[in-house]
């Protein structure tokens, strides 16, 4: 199957791509900064581990929001 060049593609596909790529990179971003500034203690595991998961497509990002942050339960008065 031959590669398909940007000129090739629909302008819905463009679109697709454009708002896929967009997704990705403010995930991404997200991510590491949160990643960045969050202590230690509040990460699951190793924070270099989990900066290069960030850069795995749209699944780092959301997994790295679902299982390493940790979240602490409220504190009880």
């Amino acid at each position: 199957m031959a590669k398909k060049r940007w000129s090739d593609l629909t302008d819905g596909e463009k679109t697709l791509v454009l708002t896929l790529g967009s997704t990705q990179m403010a995930l991404a971003t997200t991510a590491w900064l949160d990643l960045a500034t969050r202590p230690q203690s509040q990460v699951n595991g190793p924070k270099g581990a989990w900066a290069v998961v960030i850069g795995l497509n749209l699944a780092g990002p959301l997994l790295y929001f679902w299982k390493g942050v940790r979240r602490e339960p409220p504190a009880v008065r």
